[in-house]
């Protein structure tokens, strides 16, 4: 049923909205329950309450900031928030309820909010959870619901934490390997336009007036600075557009997805990074999943889904087909192109001795250090390559603006 209720805000002024509850008693409580004063509860009529709803549509919309997102880190602070509250025997309406007041992200407050309203209309936590899938993703849902399962929610919640970080980590790492080619990419491309817009066509009419014929190399300069700066060049930067959003639009389809991913994934360098970064999630996920007490074939489904790569994804799929079909967990992942033969061998391992999450662990950090030495080792690279390419652009165009210097110098003679 929907009510109307009107309350008294800190301030002491009147707000009415509309809710929906059991009871009017049961709203009530609701409401009080976080501090509200309620002053008058009522019910809904279709035609009679028109105002009340749009007020309330204008408070959802102002606590809805479309621009605002939920970072990892506001993950990581809410888990160990919530992790620490729950050990320590608060109850989870009244641990939400603190939460929610001193959350200071606009977007994942409302959601906890809904997830406090829904527990109290008797829903778990992972199914209030699952409600809200682009702040709470299939792995969250999938570790707390094995936690509440279990009744080890607190310490799932500090894995998750944990798991979070290390994620976090992994990411900046392969931000700063795409970081600073993509800022010297654009350097170049800023400098190179830059040159030939506003510098060579004063040295073009300078040429001009000297009467001498310009030699082949700056003659193809001029031209394309006359390119550049006609309306041929708005058009091809409209085509370059459409292109790039054509090609987002394939990668969207799955089986452009797994072409893009083939691709990347076989290029000489880019490729191994994104390999050894591949591993390194799977491991950390799949293994995380596992020590909280999730299925093995939940967990292979979870890591599939939540993949980066669909490569990997792919894989993965392959493996859970054998998997439920009774087999091992090394024996499809020994056959997979995807997985080096020393993480096969410790998958193997962990199953022999019972220690799978373990050694999943083991194999995250070890590929975390290896994903750091790969950035290293391509930043250390790109950067002579970089310099030597952003000098090569403006030394050409340098040579095409003083060519016809020395033809003229070599005329006076």
């Amino acid at each position: 049923m929907e009510f109307v209720y009107k309350i008294k805000d800190e301030q002491g002024r009147l707000k009415e909205a509309i809710a929906s509850a059991e009871s009017s008693s049961v709203l009530k409580a609701r409401l009080q329950a976080r501090g509200i004063d309620v002053v008058e509860i009522r019910e809904s009529t279709a035609a009679g309450d028109m105002q009340a709803r749009w007020k309330n549509l204008q408070t959802n919309v102002l606590q809805v900031d479309l621009f605002e997102r939920v970072t990892i880190k506001d993950m990581v602070v809410f888990s160990r928030q919530f992790a620490a509250m729950i050990s320590s025997g608060v109850a989870m309406l009244r641990t939400l309820t603190i939460i929610v007041d001193q959350c200071p992200n606009r977007k994942l407050k409302r959601s906890l909010d809904d997830i406090r309203q829904s527990i109290e209309a008797g829903l778990s936590l992972s199914d209030a959870m699952s409600r809200h899938p682009q702040i709470f993703d299939k792995l969250y849902v999938s570790m707390i619901k094995a936690g509440e399962t279990g009744g080890i929610l607190a310490d799932v919640l500090k894995r998750l934490a944990d798991f979070l970080e290390s994620k976090s980590k992994l990411n900046q790492k392969v931000r700063a390997a795409m970081v600073y080619p993509l800022v010297v990419l654009v350097v170049s491309v800023g400098v190179f336009w830059g040159m030939l817009t506003f510098i060579l066509p004063i040295f073009e009419g300078l040429f001009r007036n000297i009467g001498s014929e310009l030699p082949a190399y700056t003659q193809f300069l001029v031209s394309l600075s006359q390119y550049m700066r006609s309306i041929w060049a708005f058009l091809f930067m409209i085509i370059l557009a459409v292109s790039g959003w054509l090609l987002k639009r394939y990668y969207a389809t799955p089986p452009g997805r797994l072409h893009i991913d083939t691709i990347l994934y076989g290029l000489p360098l880019a490729g191994d990074l994104i390999s050894k970064v591949a591993i390194a999630r799977f491991s950390r996920t799949f293994g995380t999943l596992l020590r909280a007490g999730v299925p093995m074939l939940t967990a292979l489904d979870v890591v599939k889904d939540t993949a980066d790569n669909a490569v990997v994804a792919n894989s993965i799929g392959k493996i859970y087909t054998d998997v439920r079909q009774g087999g091992s967990l090394s024996k499809p992942m020994a056959k997979s192109s995807v997985f080096p033969t020393m993480v096969t061998q410790m998958v193997a391992v962990g199953e022999e001795t019972g220690r799978l999450d373990e050694m999943l662990s083991k194999v995250a950090d070890f590929y975390d250090m290896e994903v750091e030495n790969a950035v290293e080792a391509l930043t250390s690279l790109l950067e002579p390559v970089m310099v030597v390419g952003i000098g090569g652009i403006v030394g050409s165009i340098v040579i095409g603006m003083y060519l016809p210097i020395f033809t003229v110098i070599n005329q006076l003679r």
